[in-house]
Protein backbone atom coordinates (compact mmCIF):
# COMPACT_ATOMS: atom_id res chain seq x y z
CA UNK A 1 0.00 0.00 0.00
CA UNK A 2 1.42 3.54 -0.90
CA UNK A 3 0.67 5.39 3.45
CA UNK A 4 0.86 9.07 3.24
CA UNK A 5 0.95 10.75 6.96
CA UNK A 6 -0.90 14.20 7.62
CA UNK A 7 -0.22 16.57 10.33
CA UNK A 8 -2.11 19.99 10.57
CA UNK A 9 -0.19 22.28 12.83
CA UNK A 10 -0.84 25.84 14.00
CA UNK A 11 1.41 27.33 16.63
CA UNK A 12 3.74 25.08 17.75
CA UNK A 13 6.79 24.62 15.59
CA UNK A 14 8.93 23.18 17.52
CA UNK A 15 7.05 20.30 18.53
CA UNK A 16 5.79 19.28 15.24
CA UNK A 17 9.24 19.45 14.23
CA UNK A 18 10.13 16.85 16.92
CA UNK A 19 7.04 14.30 16.29
CA UNK A 20 7.71 14.19 12.48
CA UNK A 21 11.34 13.07 12.77
CA UNK A 22 9.91 10.60 14.99
CA UNK A 23 8.00 9.05 11.98
CA UNK A 24 11.52 8.00 11.09
CA UNK A 25 11.67 5.35 13.45
CA UNK A 26 8.20 3.66 11.75
CA UNK A 27 9.60 -0.11 10.94
CA UNK A 28 7.72 0.72 7.78
CA UNK A 29 8.29 4.24 7.02
CA UNK A 30 5.73 6.08 5.19
CA UNK A 31 5.51 6.46 1.66
CA UNK A 32 5.08 10.90 2.52
CA UNK A 33 4.53 12.79 4.52
CA UNK A 34 2.59 16.03 4.79
CA UNK A 35 2.87 18.90 6.76
CA UNK A 36 0.15 21.48 6.91
CA UNK A 37 0.43 25.27 8.76
CA UNK A 38 -1.55 27.78 8.52
CA UNK A 39 1.52 30.13 8.34
CA UNK A 40 5.12 30.00 7.77
CA UNK A 41 5.98 30.60 11.79
CA UNK A 42 4.06 27.24 11.98
CA UNK A 43 6.54 24.95 10.10
CA UNK A 44 9.44 26.87 10.66
CA UNK A 45 12.21 23.92 10.06
CA UNK A 46 9.93 21.25 9.46
CA UNK A 47 10.84 20.69 5.40
CA UNK A 48 14.48 20.17 6.50
CA UNK A 49 13.84 17.21 9.19
CA UNK A 50 14.10 13.33 8.38
CA UNK A 51 11.63 11.77 6.09
CA UNK A 52 11.89 14.70 3.54
CA UNK A 53 8.11 16.06 4.28
CA UNK A 54 6.32 17.76 2.02
CA UNK A 55 5.01 21.49 3.97
CA UNK A 56 1.93 23.47 2.50
CA UNK A 57 -0.02 26.19 3.56
CA UNK A 58 -4.08 26.62 4.34
CA UNK A 59 -6.18 28.59 6.05
CA UNK A 60 -6.32 28.46 9.39
CA UNK A 61 -8.61 25.43 11.22
CA UNK A 62 -8.06 22.05 11.59
CA UNK A 63 -10.62 20.98 9.07
CA UNK A 64 -9.35 23.33 5.94
CA UNK A 65 -6.08 22.31 6.95
CA UNK A 66 -6.53 18.47 6.42
CA UNK A 67 -9.05 19.27 3.27
CA UNK A 68 -5.73 21.04 1.92
CA UNK A 69 -3.42 17.86 3.06
CA UNK A 70 -6.38 15.36 0.97
CA UNK A 71 -6.43 17.56 -2.16
CA UNK A 72 -2.01 17.86 -2.18
CA UNK A 73 -2.26 14.08 -1.74
CA UNK A 74 -4.65 13.77 -4.52
CA UNK A 75 -4.17 9.96 -6.14
CA UNK A 76 -0.72 9.38 -4.22
CA UNK A 77 -2.11 7.06 -1.46
CA UNK A 78 -4.02 4.25 -0.89
CA UNK A 79 -4.41 5.13 2.96
CA UNK A 80 -3.48 8.46 4.63
CA UNK A 81 -3.09 8.26 8.79
CA UNK A 82 -4.29 11.59 10.59
CA UNK A 83 -1.91 12.18 13.62
CA UNK A 84 -2.25 15.63 15.36
CA UNK A 85 1.24 17.40 16.39
CA UNK A 86 1.50 16.17 19.55
CA UNK A 87 0.93 12.46 19.00
CA UNK A 88 4.04 9.80 18.74
CA UNK A 89 3.20 6.83 17.61
CA UNK A 90 4.72 3.16 18.36
CA UNK A 91 7.41 2.44 15.86
CA UNK A 92 5.40 -0.82 14.71
CA UNK A 93 2.26 1.75 13.96
CA UNK A 94 2.45 1.87 10.42
CA UNK A 95 3.39 -1.21 9.59
CA UNK A 96 0.32 -2.78 11.88
CA UNK A 97 -1.84 -0.19 9.74
CA UNK A 98 -0.60 -2.27 6.84
CA UNK A 99 -1.11 -5.25 7.77
CA UNK A 100 -4.91 -4.91 8.80
CA UNK A 101 -5.71 -2.41 5.63
CA UNK A 102 -4.45 -5.62 3.44
CA UNK A 103 -5.91 -8.59 5.41
CA UNK A 104 -9.42 -6.64 5.82
CA UNK A 105 -10.38 -5.43 2.95
CA UNK A 106 -13.75 -4.42 4.81
CA UNK A 107 -12.17 -2.03 6.92
CA UNK A 108 -12.18 1.68 6.24
CA UNK A 109 -10.92 3.02 8.98
CA UNK A 110 -8.64 2.20 12.10
CA UNK A 111 -7.61 4.31 15.27
CA UNK A 112 -5.10 3.19 17.79
CA UNK A 113 -5.71 2.34 21.72
CA UNK A 114 -3.62 4.56 23.59
CA UNK A 115 -1.29 4.04 25.77
CA UNK A 116 -1.93 6.93 27.56
CA UNK A 117 -4.05 10.41 26.75
CA UNK A 118 -2.50 13.66 28.23
CA UNK A 119 -5.70 15.72 26.94
CA UNK A 120 -7.32 14.38 30.20
CA UNK A 121 -4.22 16.04 32.75
CA UNK A 122 -1.45 18.06 32.21
CA UNK A 123 0.64 16.37 29.36
CA UNK A 124 3.40 14.56 28.43
CA UNK A 125 6.85 15.47 26.81
CA UNK A 126 7.80 13.27 24.27
CA UNK A 127 10.51 11.72 26.24
CA UNK A 128 7.70 10.73 28.63
CA UNK A 129 5.65 9.35 25.64
CA UNK A 130 8.31 7.61 24.29
CA UNK A 131 9.21 5.91 27.84
CA UNK A 132 5.20 5.17 27.89
CA UNK A 133 5.19 3.13 24.63
CA UNK A 134 8.68 1.24 25.45
CA UNK A 135 7.14 0.21 28.84
CA UNK A 136 3.40 -0.71 28.03
CA UNK A 137 3.02 -1.20 23.81
CA UNK A 138 3.67 -4.87 24.03
CA UNK A 139 0.72 -5.04 27.17
CA UNK A 140 -2.00 -3.61 24.82
CA UNK A 141 -5.04 -5.93 23.90
CA UNK A 142 -4.28 -7.23 20.14
CA UNK A 143 -8.31 -7.84 19.45
CA UNK A 144 -10.13 -6.19 17.31
CA UNK A 145 -12.75 -3.81 18.49
CA UNK A 146 -15.64 -2.41 16.11
CA UNK A 147 -15.91 1.54 16.38
CA UNK A 148 -18.75 3.81 15.71
CA UNK A 149 -15.91 6.68 15.14
CA UNK A 150 -12.36 7.32 15.47
CA UNK A 151 -10.30 9.60 17.83
CA UNK A 152 -8.83 12.38 15.71
CA UNK A 153 -5.60 12.39 17.32
CA UNK A 154 -4.87 9.16 15.57
CA UNK A 155 -6.76 7.98 12.29
CA UNK A 156 -6.27 5.39 9.24
CA UNK A 157 -8.30 6.54 6.07
CA UNK A 158 -8.65 3.82 3.68
CA UNK A 159 -8.91 6.44 1.13
CA UNK A 160 -11.29 4.24 -1.36
CA UNK A 161 -13.74 4.10 0.75
CA UNK A 162 -13.42 7.73 1.62
CA UNK A 163 -13.56 8.83 -2.19
CA UNK A 164 -16.15 12.59 -1.70
CA UNK A 165 -16.04 13.01 1.83
CA UNK A 166 -14.74 16.37 3.35
CA UNK A 167 -13.66 17.76 6.62
CA UNK A 168 -16.64 19.74 7.30
CA UNK A 169 -15.35 23.26 6.91
CA UNK A 170 -18.20 24.54 9.18
CA UNK A 171 -16.57 23.14 12.33
CA UNK A 172 -13.74 25.73 12.59
CA UNK A 173 -10.48 26.52 14.46
CA UNK A 174 -9.76 23.28 16.68
CA UNK A 175 -12.80 21.37 15.07
CA UNK A 176 -13.86 20.13 17.93
CA UNK A 177 -15.60 16.89 17.19
CA UNK A 178 -15.05 16.90 13.31
CA UNK A 179 -13.08 13.34 13.88
CA UNK A 180 -16.68 12.62 15.00
CA UNK A 181 -18.46 13.65 11.99
CA UNK A 182 -15.94 12.38 9.04
CA UNK A 183 -15.16 9.05 10.42
CA UNK A 184 -19.37 8.00 11.55
CA UNK A 185 -20.18 8.97 7.70
CA UNK A 186 -17.13 7.03 6.79
CA UNK A 187 -18.49 3.45 8.61
CA UNK A 188 -21.30 3.56 6.42
CA UNK A 189 -19.07 3.05 3.48
CA UNK A 190 -16.81 0.11 5.34
CA UNK A 191 -16.13 -1.06 9.03
CA UNK A 192 -14.08 0.69 11.81
CA UNK A 193 -12.11 -1.01 14.07
CA UNK A 194 -9.67 -0.10 17.35
CA UNK A 195 -6.81 -2.56 18.75
CA UNK A 196 -3.95 -2.81 20.84
CA UNK A 197 -2.18 -3.74 17.73
CA UNK A 198 -2.28 -0.23 16.46
CA UNK A 199 -0.96 2.54 19.34
CA UNK A 200 0.74 5.33 20.68
CA UNK A 201 0.82 8.31 22.88
CA UNK A 202 -1.40 11.66 22.58
CA UNK A 203 0.72 13.87 24.46
CA UNK A 204 -1.72 16.58 25.29
CA UNK A 205 0.16 19.33 24.84
CA UNK A 206 -1.37 22.78 25.98
CA UNK A 207 0.21 25.52 23.86
CA UNK A 208 -1.84 26.66 20.84
CA UNK A 209 -4.88 25.38 21.19
CA UNK A 210 -8.37 27.41 20.79
CA UNK A 211 -9.07 29.61 24.01
CA UNK A 212 -11.27 28.47 27.01
CA UNK A 213 -14.08 30.68 25.61
CA UNK A 214 -14.05 29.49 21.94
CA UNK A 215 -13.66 26.17 23.10
CA UNK A 216 -16.67 26.20 25.20
CA UNK A 217 -18.52 27.52 22.54
CA UNK A 218 -17.77 25.04 20.11
CA UNK A 219 -18.68 22.46 23.03
CA UNK A 220 -22.19 23.11 22.94
CA UNK A 221 -22.68 24.90 19.16
CA UNK A 222 -20.35 21.76 17.51
CA UNK A 223 -22.61 19.09 19.04
CA UNK A 224 -25.72 20.99 17.93
CA UNK A 225 -24.59 21.11 14.35
CA UNK A 226 -24.07 17.84 14.51
CA UNK A 227 -27.21 16.58 15.80
CA UNK A 228 -29.24 18.91 13.16
CA UNK A 229 -26.59 17.62 10.52
CA UNK A 230 -27.28 13.23 11.65
CA UNK A 231 -23.52 12.55 11.70
CA UNK A 232 -23.18 11.99 15.85
CA UNK A 233 -23.88 8.86 16.92
CA UNK A 234 -27.30 8.65 19.04
CA UNK A 235 -26.69 9.41 22.80
CA UNK A 236 -23.32 10.73 22.37
CA UNK A 237 -24.29 14.78 22.00
CA UNK A 238 -26.31 14.77 24.90
CA UNK A 239 -23.69 13.04 26.91
CA UNK A 240 -20.98 15.17 26.06
CA UNK A 241 -23.57 18.42 26.52
CA UNK A 242 -24.04 16.95 29.60
CA UNK A 243 -21.18 15.78 30.58
CA UNK A 244 -19.22 19.35 29.68
CA UNK A 245 -21.66 21.62 31.22
CA UNK A 246 -21.41 20.06 34.46
CA UNK A 247 -17.38 19.63 34.46
CA UNK A 248 -17.09 23.55 33.73
CA UNK A 249 -19.78 24.64 36.43
CA UNK A 250 -18.40 22.48 38.74
CA UNK A 251 -14.81 23.06 38.21
CA UNK A 252 -14.62 26.88 37.45
CA UNK A 253 -15.17 27.17 41.08
CA UNK A 254 -11.42 25.48 41.60
CA UNK A 255 -9.97 25.22 38.12
CA UNK A 256 -7.06 23.13 36.91
CA UNK A 257 -3.96 25.46 36.44
CA UNK A 258 -3.70 23.61 32.73
CA UNK A 259 -7.76 24.21 31.61
CA UNK A 260 -9.31 27.84 31.66
CA UNK A 261 -12.83 26.32 33.27
CA UNK A 262 -14.34 29.81 33.52
CA UNK A 263 -13.78 30.63 29.91
CA UNK A 264 -15.14 27.34 29.14
CA UNK A 265 -18.25 28.00 30.71
CA UNK A 266 -18.38 31.37 29.82
CA UNK A 267 -18.61 29.89 26.33
CA UNK A 268 -21.13 27.34 27.00
CA UNK A 269 -23.57 29.88 28.49
CA UNK A 270 -23.29 31.94 25.01
CA UNK A 271 -23.81 29.15 23.38
CA UNK A 272 -26.40 28.37 25.26
CA UNK A 273 -28.15 31.85 25.04
CA UNK A 274 -27.73 31.45 20.99
CA UNK A 275 -29.33 28.04 20.84
CA UNK A 276 -32.42 29.80 22.94
CA UNK A 277 -32.96 32.91 20.19
CA UNK A 278 -32.11 30.72 17.13
CA UNK A 279 -28.35 32.24 16.18
CA UNK A 280 -26.20 29.23 17.28
CA UNK A 281 -23.54 28.74 14.89
CA UNK A 282 -20.09 26.68 15.27
CA UNK A 283 -18.39 29.48 12.76
CA UNK A 284 -19.00 32.29 15.69
CA UNK A 285 -15.74 31.48 17.38
CA UNK A 286 -13.69 32.76 14.16
CA UNK A 287 -15.08 36.54 15.54
CA UNK A 288 -14.78 35.65 19.83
Amino acid sequence: MRIFIAIATVGRPDLVRRTVELLTLQTRRADGIVVAGASEGDVTGVADVPGHPEVIMARRGLCRQRNAVLDHIGDRADAVIFFDDDFVPAPTYLAQVERLFLDMPEVAGITGELIADGIHNLGYSIEEGLARIAEGAAALDPAIRPRQALYGCNMAIRLADARGLRFDETLPLYGWQEDIDFTWQLGRRGRLISTGRVTGVHLGTKGGRTSGKRLGYSQVANIVYLRRKGTMQPGLGLRLLRQNLLSNLVRSLRPEAHIDRRGRLLGNLLALKDLLTGRIDPRRVETM
